[in-house]
């Protein structure tokens, strides 16, 4: 079942198209990774799921019910660019905004209490925010956006600015909320948190959806039966076993082994081409190569006519 469905949404300003007939689906209790070079219309869409602006075409709908005003009490965002007061006390102002998303002055201190502790920021509580680093300011607001257990997490870009310790922590936390029920949505230019995070993605380029799906179905469908493998007492026939179907991409001694990569052109003989490895040198290892979300993100979006930073 999904959470939030969005069909045949366009979106236009001025001069320019900034979603063009897309539609997602996001799954309840998932990561949905929505992924696309800058201005591809990713924040676009987050902000017409939040509200903030509406489709010129096209339907959203959350749990089943056409999108409503009252759904955006049970959505959390984090947008990329934050947005705290400067002035304001820590403590102060995120009571003011838990409050906003409908937790009375004394739950939202109890569960303030909690996250500040977990993220080690109590010390922080009555100092004012442009005191903060920015990591910090980013970690008060994290926690503002979760405070109310909302169902539907949206974070754009939540990795920006962190180190990696952080990182690390928002990731752990992430998947937390998954594991208690939350879907999150979250927009990113970190390929390697998608592999780590995501069950499902959307790439979007030039307002226009290119690829979607189950992250790990979407690896299968790009992998080229691609294998590596170290080896070492290679035989003098060894060159014979590649023809047509077993072609030899390259062999590079390394140390005391050889590593070898194949490509083979019918996926289900590499049980055969195995045992004539296996008949030629000694094998160390062996794994098929599977392609990384960042080499499918830029095999599309190239394709796609952009080029890539």
């Amino acid at each position: 079942m999904e959470i939030f469905k969005a069909v045949n949404v366009t979106k236009r300003f001025a001069n320019h198209t900034a979603l063009d007939n897309v539609s997602i689906s996001v799954p309840d209790n998932s990561i949905f990774g929505l992924l696309g070079p800058n201005g591809a219309g990713k924040t676009t869409l987050i902000r017409i799921i939040n509200q903030i602006t509406g489709p010129d075409e096209g339907q959203l709908f959350f749990n089943g019910e056409k999108l409503k005003p009252s759904h955006v009490e049970i959505i959390g965002y984090l947008p990329e660019e934050r947005g705290l007061y400067k002035k304001m006390k820590v403590g102060e102002q995120a009571i003011y905004l838990a409050q906003l998303k409908g937790l009375s002055k004394k739950d939202a201190l109890v569960k303030l209490k909690y996250w500040f502790e977990k993220f080690e920021i109590q010390a922080w509580w009555n100092r004012k925010v442009e005191e903060l680093s920015k990591g910090m300011q980013q970690k008060v607001q994290f926690i503002v956006t979760i405070l109310h257990n909302p169902k539907l997490l949206i974070f754009d870009e939540p990795f920006s600015g962190f180190d990696p310790i952080n990182v690390n922590l928002l990731k752990e936390e992430i998947l937390s909320l998954k594991n208690n029920g939350a879907t999150i949505i979250f927009s990113t230019h970190n390929m390697g948190s998608v592999e780590e995070l995501c069950d499902h993605i959307a790439l979007i380029n030039k307002s226009k959806k290119i690829l979607d799906g189950n992250v790990r179905e979407i690896k299968k469908t790009y992998k080229t039966n691609m294998f590596q493998f170290e080896l070492s007492n290679i035989s003098e026939n060894m060159n014979s076993i590649f023809n047509e179907n077993f072609q030899l991409i390259e062999m590079n001694p390394i140390d005391e082994l050889t590593n070898m990569t194949v490509q083979l052109k019918q996926g289900d003989a590499a049980n055969d081409f195995i045992k004539m490895v296996l008949n030629n040198a000694q094998v160390h290892s062996f794994k098929e190569i599977i392609p990384s979300m960042n080499d499918i993100f830029i095999k599309k979006v190239q394709a796609d006519g952009i080029e890539i930073d």
